[in-house]
Order: structure tokens, then C-alpha cells, then sequence
């Protein structure tokens, strides 16, 4: 049977206010929701990140021109210029490569024939490495030294070398249980010889890198001592896409190692996301207020008849229940709503950007965020239902 308190204060309901309030709700929910769970799904296209490299780091060298060429025009950087990068506003920290002072040369075996090659190390220090500890760093003594290597280095293999030579093609995970023997030599005949193992692959850095602590021992064993300017710098930096940076490479002759268009696509994309995510905010912000509103004109129509209620000695948590439960039901409603229609609007979206190859994101934090969003919703609308009927009861006594 009901409960003829709430048959009583339900009297004046205004079910158009409450249905104009789970719209508006669940339209605000669905924008927030459906662009948060978009970028999560689509943000691989562009923000492909390396086993090891994180987007925010970009990889910095000057451009080769003929003027370098022809004059003998230096592409390292000076102390000045990289003292001038490090103070740009958009740039977090930046660390030099370092490059091996000897002859690097590695050779492997497979499947009965082997291949023997000349190479080059460099370096960067470990903090801007995200390998795990145990696949990647080194200590004086050890015999194995990890190496990250450039994807196109294995493409040329696979496609090039091992077609015309009849060396069988690898894949990532054979070539990293491959071992390498790796041999270092410098100009007067020492020669030390390690073993290697491909520790990891980048699509952004034609390069080989070593740890840091490895290139720092084998310079000062076979290096002679020169101090050399570095090349190439790694930069970590607030937005990769932000505008001021694409600014300061065309006006210092710099280029970005990898995919530039990728970045500004990144960036790009959070702004547009952001701009929706506001609108979506807004909106349920509106919702809520919409929902105040309807509750509060809906106490004031009551008001005689809550102060009656209470005369009679009814408590004001029982007197608010029916409009709790108005809060409640109407933003459960919304919710579920708008969740529904994320899924829905996600099954249009997805079969195309995965055809870009994006990787799917798990909904779940999605639907975390939905939940907690209508939680506060539905606090902050009993909250302030609590306090009306609290001052009615005060008015009351």
C-alpha cells in the first residue's frame, strides 16, 4: 500500500518539469560520455605510442641542408641553442643523445646462414625509457646489453636483405630471442665483444639505442676522451601539437623525428573533445538546476501541507522521502539513458576508426565518470531538498 505522505506531497507533482529535467540530463550525460568514450577509442590513430616512448616526447635535430654540405656547416647543437630549447615555456625537460666513440659491428646466426653488419649506438637517459626495469638498463660486469632499435631497421631486413640473401624473415618476438653478437673497436685495435638483445622496437627513432649507463662505461674504455656536441635532443613537452612549437622549429631550421601531422592531429583532437566535454558539462549543469527548480516550486506548492505534516509530528527525513525518491528515480533514469545511447552511438563510430587501426578503449571508465556525475546530481539535489524541508520544520516549531 502506498504511503499516504507521499500520495499527499505528490499531489502537485509537475511531470513535464521532471521529464524536462531527465532530457536535458540524459543529453548532457550522452555528450559527455559519447566524446570522453570517442577519444578514448580514437586517440590510438594518432597518438602511437612506442613500447617505450611516450608521445610527449619528441625527438629534435636540425635539418640537413646543402649549406651543411657544401660548406661544412655543423647539425649539432651548440650550448647556446640547447640552452635556448630548454627554456622554451612548452618544454618540460630535454636531454641530449649520446653518441658512441667507437666502432660499433653485430653479427647473427639463423637458420644456417648469418649476417654481419656495421652499427652505431646512442643514448638517452633511462627516466626517458618506459621498459621495464628488468628488460633494460645495465651495470659494469654484465655480458648482455639490451638494445631498442628503429622498426624500419627490421622492415629493411625482412624485405631487402633477408629476400635477396635467403635469410629467413622475423618476426618482433623471434628477432628478440635472437641473440647478437656485438663487437666494439676503436682506432687503436681494442675490441670488446658483448652479447645483444632487442629489447624493444620504436617507430619514431631511426636509431639503436643502448642504456645510458652502458654508453657512458664503453665511452670512457674505448673512447678518447672528445667531447662531442649532441646531434639529435629528446624533448618532453606540455602538448606535442601545440602550435608555438611548430613555430620555433620552422624559425630555428629544426625538425621533429616521426610523424608531425600525427601530433597536430593529437592535439587537434583534444581540443575538439575538450570543446564538447564544456558543452556537455554545461548542459547537465543546467540539468541540475532544472531539477532544483522543479523541486523547489514543488515545495513551495506544498508548503502548507508539509507544515501540516510536520505540526503532526512527522520527522523531516520522512516528509522529504517523496521527493528524494523524485531525485533519485529521475537521475538513475538519465543515466541509464545516456548510457544506452553512448553504446549506441559507439556502434557506429567503432567499426570505422578501428578500420583506421585504433585499438578499442574499455568502457568502463566511462561509465565510472556517468556514474559519478549522476551521483553528484543526485547529493547536491538532496542536499538541497533536506535543507527546504529543515527550514520548513524550523518555520514550523
Amino acid at each position: 500500500m502506498s504511503n499516504p505522505v507521499s500520495q499527499l506531497l505528490r499531489k502537485n507533482t509537475s511531470n513535464a518539469r521532471i521529464a524536462g529535467f531527465i532530457l536535458s540530463n540524459f543529453l548532457g550525460l550522452l555528450i559527455i560520455l559519447g566524446g570522453w568514450q570517442f577519444y578514448s577509442d580514437a586517440r590510438s590513430i594518432w597518438e602511437d605510442e612506442d613500447s617505450f616512448l611516450h608521445s610527449d616526447y619528441l625527438v629534435i635535430n636540425k635539418r640537413i641542408t646543402s649549406d651543411n654540405t657544401i660548406n661544412g656547416k655543423s647539425s649539432s647543437f651548440t650550448p647556446a641553442e640547447y640552452s635556448d630549447l630548454e627554456q622554451q615555456p612548452w618544454v618540460k625537460r630535454v636531454a641530449p643523445f649520446s653518441i658512441a666513440d667507437y666502432k660499433v659491428s653485430a653479427a647473427i646466426q639463423q637458420g644456417g646462414a648469418s649476417l654481419s653488419t656495421s652499427m652505431f649506438f646512442e643514448a638517452i637517459p633511462d627516466s626517458y625509457v618506459d621498459v621495464a626495469r628488468g628488460q633494460w638498463g645495465w651495470r659494469e660486469g654484465m655480458d648482455e646489453v639490451p638494445l631498442i632499435i628503429s622498426k624500419d631497421y627490421l622492415t629493411l631486413y625482412n624485405f631487402g636483405f633477408a629476400a635477396s640473401a635467403g635469410m629467413p624473415q622475423l618476426s618482433e618476438g623471434l628477432m628478440s630471442g635472437i641473440p647478437l653478437t656485438l663487437r666494439l673497436r676503436n682506432d687503436a685495435g681494442e675490441e670488446i665483444t658483448f652479447h645483444g638483445r632487442v629489447a624493444g622496437y620504436s617507430n619514431r627513432l631511426n636509431t639503436i639505442l643502448v642504456p645510458q649507463a652502458f654508453m657512458d662505461w664503453s665511452n670512457r674504455r674505448l673512447g678518447d676522451g672528445t667531447e662531442r656536441e649532441p646531434s639529435r635532443v629528446i624533448a618532453e613537452v606540455s602538448s606535442p601539437g601545440d602550435v608555438a612549437i611548430a613555430r620555433y622549429m620552422d624559425e630555428h631550421n629544426l625538425e621533429i623525428a616521426g610523424d608531425k601531422s600525427a601530433s597536430s592531429a593529437s592535439f587537434l583532437l583534444k581540443v575538439v573533445v575538450a570543446i564538447v566535454l564544456a558543452i556537455g558539462v554545461v548542459i547537465t549543469v543546467l540539468s541540475f538546476f532544472i531539477l532544483l527548480l522543479s523541486i523547489s516550486l514543488l515545495l513551495e506548492k506544498n508548503r502548507d501541507k508539509l507544515h501540516s505534516l510536520l505540526m503532526l509530528g512527522y520527522n523531516p527525513a520522512t516528509v522529504a522521502a517523496p521527493y528524494r525518491r523524485i531525485v533519485m528515480l529521475a537521475s538513475a533514469a538519465a543515466f541509464m539513458l545516456a548510457l544506452g545511447g553512448m553504446f549506441i552511438l559507439r556502434s557506429y563510430y567503432l567499426p570505422a576508426i578501428t578500420g583506421m587501426g585504433a585499438e578499442a578503449a574499455s568502457p568502463l571508465l566511462t561509465v565510472a565518470i556517468g556514474a559519478l556525475l549522476t551521483l553528484l546530481i543526485i547529493v547536491f539535489n538532496i542536499i538541497a531538498v533536506r535543507n527546504k524541508t529543515i527550514a520548513s520544520w524550523r518555520i514550523s516549531r
